[in-house]
């Protein structure tokens, strides 16, 4: 089949994904497009690394390695990226299966020489059976989905979403690798916009660059009960206004809340009023939907405040990493560059 050779990265972290990991794979191991090879990166837990390696230990289309950075998402991904070969890779969530011709409409996207990201579509499995009622599409993002008030289609974007992306390998040598500090980091505070900062590091790199979101390229992402309730969601969405003061601190407020403006103006006062036309409707959920828009977007700014003030006193440091030599590499990351 024609097209560009496409690694697959997984990062994981806890034994208790166990199934999901492997249901991660199986969903890659199945395209219809095959993978050149799936790397699973291990985010600094020796059980999960053993069990892993013992378990694809006679695979020759699965490798396991350890994360060789700072714990976290960001070095986990860079240290994939630095041990792949494809002239494109691929990012997928653990707990999440790709569909079967997810890879087949990435490879699709890179006949453009142009083109150095394609993202895809992303759809929540919800632990409970079905969206909460309170939940607005609308914040979609705040569970990994794709949401509401994302463009339809094969369109171009600003940024790609990190757990249902791919970016051809000269991506990073133009723009480095995923930045520490700004993305999750275990247990800790559900951050995010990693992949928000290196898409618009890369574009300005790489002006001519276009980044694409084909919405046939379909994972299916799973979502833990604890994330279906309003305590998560409103942690989640703190969490992402500490993440785009970062965000906004290293490539300005201008590129770094371009989408956000849009989202904050547009999209979230037409959710508000379909929950209060629901509300007068007697619909279930309306008022708890608008509510919860409203609240997201109190939560998020406060977060944002904070981050920003942090940021300005030099509380909080991230720094731009490497990949690596070349493709295949079996060390580290690479040396990280200065924080900003």
């Amino acid at each position: 089949m024609s097209g560009p050779d496409i690694s697959v990265v997984i990062c994981v972290y806890t034994e208790d994904r166990w199934e999901d990991i492997l249901a991660a794979v199986s969903s890659v191991r199945a395209q219809s497009y095959p993978a050149l090879e799936t790397l699973l990166v291990v985010d600094h837990n020796e059980a999960l690394l053993d069990r892993l390696t013992k378990e694809y230990k006679e695979a020759t289309d699965v490798r396991v390695f350890a994360n060789a950075g700072p714990r976290g998402l960001s070095a986990g991904r860079n240290t994939g990226i630095a041990s792949s070969y494809g002239e494109v890779i691929a990012f997928l969530d653990d707990d999440a299966v790709a569909e079967r011709d997810w890879l087949k409409h990435f490879a699709a996207g890179y006949a453009d020489p142009r083109v150095m990201a394609v993202g895809g579509r992303t759809e929540p499995i919800w632990a409970s059976g079905r969206r909460p009622a309170w939940f607005p599409e609308e914040f979609d993002w705040v569970v990994g989905c794709t949401y509401r008030g994302l463009p339809r289609g094969l369109v171009k974007v600003r940024n790609v979403l990190g757990g249902n992306a791919s970016f051809r390998r000269t991506a990073f040598d133009f723009a480095g690798g995923f930045a520490s500090g700004i993305g999750r980091d275990g247990d800790r505070l559900p951050l995010g916009c990693e992949e928000t900062e290196l898409c618009i590091r890369l574009t300005r790199a790489k002006p001519d660059a276009v980044l694409m979101i084909d919405d046939r390229a379909v994972i299916h992402h799973r979502v833990p009960g604890p994330r279906e309730h309003f305590r998560y969601f409103r942690t989640r969405t703190y969490a992402e206004g500490l993440s785009k003061a970062l965000v906004a601190r290293s490539v300005g407020a201008d590129k770094g809340l371009e989408s956000e403006r849009r989202y904050a103006t547009r999209v979230l006062p037409a959710g508000v009023a379909r929950g209060l036309r629901d509300a007068v409707l007697a619909r279930p959920g309306g008022a708890g939907r608008a509510g919860a828009i409203v609240a997201g977007v109190l939560t998020a700014a406060g977060g944002y405040v904070v981050g920003s003030v942090r940021v300005r006193r030099g509380g909080v440091t991230y720094s731009v990493a490497g990949t690596g030599a070349g493709a295949g590499g079996e060390g580290a990351a690479g040396a990280e560059g200065g924080s900003r």
